[in-house]
């Protein structure tokens, strides 16, 4: 059979695919994404059957794991993240905003990772990454450069070169000239992660991708990218801000809990060994809204500072709910169960919240911290500089435990906090810590305001 060429839609969210144009995606429901794609080529069932460079079936027990062993990378953070490091044949998707600091952390890991490495630069020149690298300190005899977008060319440069490790620097701006579509087209993203994955499995080499992100963050494409992938990290921070947080979303090789720690200082990304002390370095005590919590980032316990700011409403308008670094719908939860069952009149407030320091939380355990925070600020009535609480705090009031009390305890102790306000069936502390700390263990969300010294009447507030 000939040649077939036909006209299809496709999403540039979410890569759904549509026979016709239509203003709004069917699949993911965001509007003006469908753009037209020319899908061509021979009939599957008439190719010839490609000879295949894997071997055939094996026995599950003949199986050898020797090559999917982790290597380090030579940047601990990062290996925290992953597991102990790269694996080869592995494919990794890094995603992060413009400016985060994505050829930062791949170039620091070129340079500190052995053996021989390709990075594919197809958005700068190569006299910008000679630049930056110069700076950093990546002039390695055995780091290749290379300024392409055609992705022959790319891989024409891995059988050139014979690397280890390749970075594609990005996904989006690489294209094959056999795709009909336009650069960065769901289409050219789709075809080229394919065959870059194919590649990373037959030659038994780790390949690492950077991708966009859309304006809300998430990973710009088909959603088929990051499931043909081994590896999704999520690069995150505010560029107002020197940290930087790198996390696991997917991971087949391991965990996807952990968390790794970095700051952007002129010489690059430096690793951040006590991320509590540098949370809390600008704490002001003695000022109302101000709570601190100690959470978890899988195995690390980090201390951090939430800030609250309760103004009047403005009558015959909704109150508002504003958050940055914390869940905005977890915060209206949590506000209504705190006007309902703790009996603030946080209806008729406008509140304003944030984790301090740049820091993006999402975990049940902040929950205690943000309702004493909005009580405190809206009491105008300081929390005790020595008091720490954590918790998760349900819709009938209840506080309830949350994972790894013991460690949260222990790091909040370390820090100089010598009362902590908990779920009343929180395990005991550390032995070690006999008599530095008081455990504060309460039932209800009621209790825990009573605990934190916070009275509503004596502060002229009405109860509801």
């Amino acid at each position: 059979m000939g040649s077939k060429v036909k006209t299809t839609f496709a999403c540039t969210e979410c890569g759904a695919q549509s026979p016709k144009w239509a203003g709004r995606c069917n699949e993911c429901g965001d509007w003006n994404t469908l753009v037209e794609e020319l899908v061509g080529g021979s009939d599957p069932a008439d190719a010839p059957l490609a000879p295949s460079k894997r071997s055939g079936p094996v026995r599950i027990g003949d199986v050898s794991t020797s090559s999917a062993r982790p290597v380090s990378t030579g940047i601990d953070e990062l290996d925290t993240v992953l597991g102990g490091g790269l694996v080869a044949g592995s494919v990794t998707l890094l995603g992060g905003e413009p400016g985060i600091g994505k050829s930062t952390l791949l170039l620091q890991l070129a340079a500190a990772r052995t053996g021989t490495t390709l990075y594919v630069s197809a958005e700068e020149s190569a006299q910008q990454v000679r630049i930056r690298g110069e700076r950093l300190g990546a002039m390695r005899p055995d780091l290749w450069l290379h300024a392409e977008t055609s992705l022959p060319h790319v891989i024409r440069a891995i059988d050139e070169t014979e690397p280890e490790l390749v970075i594609i620097d990005s996904i989006q701006t690489i294209a094959d000239p056999e795709l009909s579509s336009a650069p960065g087209s769901v289409g050219q993203v789709r075809g080229c992660a394919h065959r870059l994955v194919t590649e990373a499995k037959d030659r038994n080499i780790a390949v690492v991708l950077v991708g966009h992100v859309t304006k809300e963050g998430s990973l710009a494409g088909p959603r088929v990218l990051e499931h043909v992938v081994d590896t999704v990290l999520q690069f995150e921070g505010d560029r107002h801000h020197a940290l930087r947080l790198l996390r696991a979303v997917k991971h087949r090789f391991g965990p996807t809990n952990e968390l790794g720690l970095f700051e952007m200082v002129g010489e690059g990304l430096v690793a951040v060994p006590d991320p509590s002390t540098m949370f809390l370095a600008d704490r002001r005590t003695g000022v109302a809204g101000s709570a601190v919590v100690p959470t978890m980032e899988g195995k690390r316990p980090i201390v951090v500072e939430l800030q609250a700011l309760t103004t009047d409403s403005v009558p015959n308008v909704p109150s508002r709910r504003s958050a940055q670094g914390i869940d905005g719908g977890r915060l209206s939860m949590l506000m209504a169960v705190l006007g309902r069952r703790g009996r603030l009149p946080v209806g008729e407030q406008d509140v304003y919240a944030s984790a301090a320091g740049g820091a993006r939380l999402n975990e049940p355990g902040l929950d205690l911290g943000i309702c004493l925070s909005v009580a405190s600020a809206m009491c105008d009535t300081p929390l005790p500089a020595d008091l720490a609480m954590f918790g998760e705090v349900g819709l009938g009031g209840e506080v309830r435990q949350v994972s790894h009390a013991q460690r949260r305890v222990t790091e909040a102790a370390r820090l100089g906090f010598r009362r902590v306000v908990v779920p009343a069936k929180s395990p005991d502390p550390a032995d070690e810590l006999d008599g530095q700390v008081t455990l504060l263990r309460v039932n209800t969300l009621v209790e825990a305001l009573r605990a934190a010294g916070l009275d509503a009447s004596a502060s002229g507030l009405r109860a509801v």
